[in-house]
């Protein structure tokens, strides 16, 4: 009994400290903690309240998953070497449903980083829905990415109430509508290829009148013919400092309608499609031309934290500033504006000399440390780390760090 029990207690404090690990690595050589990225988001717990970093080496992937969980990151080790690649159609899971979903990534969680790797949908017919993300979550970074299809829809990302989704210095490919928001969303410095003489972009931006999809310093290929963009739903585009190549079709954005008006969208707002400085080859078309200032907005406002409405600001790398320091006998409390992730048992020590321990609160916006003494606020000035790290949870293209110093 007494082997049982002291058995039952290392298996409990095993799984704390797998879910307290806020770096797992995947490796198909066995050099990580798992061989396959399922089996290292399986290992995530239900409920994730910290940033949790999965580095997946280089290698070919071949696997489809699903992510729940919160505030994840996947980062592959190479953009062009690490790769997660599946062949799946959206027609074949409709007809054969399973628990994961209808692309090869699938995003249900919230604040999940998607950067440094390349990921497919090698199902190789030009046309159909072959979803390579696809999701529901919201404030969705997806950078450094090569993500690929022949069909539509490679990137739909569709909560179409809440949804902001940013990404940056990627390659996209696709066929119809092959990127196609439902929302918010902010895309810079990123390449796209049509497959098909059919539209590059989609949007759907009904539910909130200031949703709007806007690109920023990219460019567009494809077959000669390929056309922009188009929507069913009310939509809302920006493209600023775009380049578009001779093979695009002189067809402006437009809006898809059905002689069975039954089927066809609200459209209130009428047409919102705004450029600045389009660079074309070729042939030049007048709807290319500068019309931003029809929208209101001067150029200068436009970045990411304007696209979002001032809700979300992913591109904000500036340190994190505790916003109040209190004391209580030996515990120091640390309150900040957003949550915290902790990693590797913090330490602080003042320039009295005093250590403090980090005690609880990794998640949360309160973090607690404790001291072998009690202490007073004169005793914890100029405080520092000297061991683990304090970090911001949210979704940001960088790691935000807590400094104690301005």
């Amino acid at each position: 009994m007494k082997k049982i029990i002291l058995f039952i207690i290392l298996l409990f404090q095993l799984n704390l400290d797998a879910q307290e690990k806020r770096l797992i690595t995947v490796a198909q050589d066995g050099s990580g903690d798992f061989l396959t990225i399922t089996e290292a988001i399986n290992s995530l717990p239900m409920f994730n309240y910290e940033r949790t970093i999965i580095f997946i080496k280089n290698g070919i992937y071949e696997e489809k998953f699903r992510i729940d969980q919160d505030y994840i990151t996947l980062r592959g080790e190479n953009r062009e070497n690490t790769i997660i690649r599946y062949s799946i159609l959206r027609e074949d899971w409709n007809n054969n449903k399973d628990s994961l979903g209808p692309g090869v990534i699938n995003v249900e969680g919230n604040d999940i980083i998607i950067e440094n790797m390349t990921i497919e949908n090698t199902q190789p017919l030009i046309g159909p829905h072959a979803f390579t993300i696809y999701g529901f979550g919201t404030r969705i970074i997806i950078q450094y990415c090569n993500v690929y299809s022949k069909g539509a829809d490679t990137v739909s990302l569709w909560d179409y109430k809440t949804g902001m989704y940013y990404h940056a210095n990627c390659s996209f490919t696709g066929s119809v509508d092959f990127v196609c928001p439902r929302g918010w969303c902010f895309i810079r410095d990123s390449q796209f290829y049509q497959h098909k003489q059919t539209a590059a972009l989609w949007h759907a931006g009904g539910f909130d009148r200031n949703q709007k999809f806007v690109i920023v310093n990219s460019s567009f290929d494809g077959v000669k013919g390929f056309e922009l963009g188009r929507h069913h739903y009310e939509a809302q585009f920006f493209l600023i400092d775009c380049s578009y190549s001779e093979n695009m079709s002189s067809k402006p954005i437009y809006r898809v309608t059905y002689e069975d008006t039954t089927r066809n969208r609200p459209y209130n707002w009428g047409k919102r499609n705004y450029f600045f400085n389009s660079q074309k080859k070729g042939d030049q078309f007048e709807w290319l031309e500068n019309n931003i200032e029809s929208a209101g907005v001067s150029i200068d406002q436009i970045d990411a934290k304007w696209t979002f409405d001032n809700k979300w600001d992913p591109e904000n790398i500036a340190p994190i500033y505790p916003a109040r320091i209190e004391v209580y006998g030996k515990l120091l409390k640390l309150f900040f504006d957003e949550k915290i992730t902790v990693i590797d048992k913090p330490i602080l020590v003042s320039d009295s000399g005093n250590k403090l321990y980090y005690s609880s609160g990794g998640g949360t916006d309160t973090i607690i440390f404790e001291s072998d003494s009690s202490i007073t606020m004169r005793q914890i000035k100029n405080l520092s780390l000297i061991n683990g790290k304090l970090t911001g949870t949210n979704a940001t293209i960088k790691e935000r760090v807590v400094s104690f110093t301005n």
